[in-house]
């Protein structure tokens, strides 16, 4: 069973909590019909990213057996087999498109786009450098847009660029914290590392860092914002968002963090206390 449940990655399905942006800043919490619509979004999308983990490691499973961690995932070790992973995959990927499709039209579109978007990656758009760390960003953007358009939800422009900023500041930790576990035999295990360094990724993210914190400050102060909520108030999270970034970068050069979001934040105290407190406040100035 253990094995089951780490192929299936379900700790990756705190991801789908980028569906409930647009619940949150639209007061959508206040109908339940759209909290509804959002839930089906979001479990749709965990169904879906398990579907999609199942076929990358069906399609890497050579690969992760010379990698000094991936060799131990259930089809590398050969705790499953390929075809009980493939039964799997295909449930997973039904229940998704079934649940999307009662979410709305739109959220299943959503669904397919983020599926063929991971098979295009998949396929070798993995190893085109910078295109591989947007595609990852696309894969959060798609979520948003579930929880937003995906249910009548209007987004707004600078959390919308906010959510780039901060899923390309992940992508690049990512790549980041690769290239420093295998040192010099990274581009043997994912090719695309061969043309990363550690100077350009810091710059990246350190772009992308800043960018995230500027970008989520203006949408607190924005005069649509404060009119929306009604309230200048949501400047008072900023705090939380900085201290958030800065405690990310720090897990990434002093503790070798950062090649897995959802687990760091799951492990981290400080990270989950950041996103908690930066949730209740919302909340609380919200309510």
């Amino acid at each position: 069973m253990k094995a089951w449940i780490k192929l299936l990655r379900p700790h990756q399905w705190v991801k789908s909590g980028f569906v409930f942006v647009g619940l949150l800043f639209g007061h959508g919490w206040q109908n339940p019909a759209l909290v509804m619509q959002v839930l089906l979004a979001a479990a749709a999308f965990s169904l879906a990213a398990s579907a999609v983990y199942v076929g990358n490691d069906l399609a890497d499973r050579e690969s992760d057996r010379q990698h000094p961690e991936k060799c131990r995932r259930p089809l590398a070790s050969g705790a499953i087999g390929v075809s009980a992973a493939l039964v799997l995959g295909a449930i997973c990927l039904a229940l998704a498109l079934v649940l999307a499709w009662l979410a709305s039209p739109v959220v299943l579109g959503i669904i397919v786009a983020y599926l063929l978007l991971n098979v295009g990656y998949t396929q070798g758009l993995k190893h085109v450098v910078l295109l591989d760390v947007f595609i990852i960003a696309a894969g959060f953007m798609l979520r948003i847009l579930a929880g937003t358009i995906g249910v009548g939800i209007t987004p707004s422009n600078w959390l919308l660029l906010c959510g780039l900023m901060v899923t390309l500041f992940l992508g690049f930790a990512k790549r980041r914290a690769e290239l420093k576990a295998l040192d010099e035999d990274a581009g043997s295990h994912r090719r695309v590392l061969d043309d990363y360094d550690p100077v350009l990724l810091d710059k990246l993210i350190g772009v992308c860092a800043a960018a995230t914190i500027v970008s989520y400050s203006l949408y607190t102060v924005s005069p649509e914002t404060v009119a929306l909520h009604g309230t200048d108030r949501l400047v008072a999270t900023v705090p939380f968002v900085v201290y958030g970034m800065f405690r990310y970068l720090f897990l990434l050069h002093r503790r070798a963090g950062g090649g897995d979001p959802a687990a760091q934040l799951l492990t981290d105290r400080h990270l989950l206390a950041a996103c908690i407190g930066w949730l209740v406040s919302i909340l609380v100035i919200l309510a």
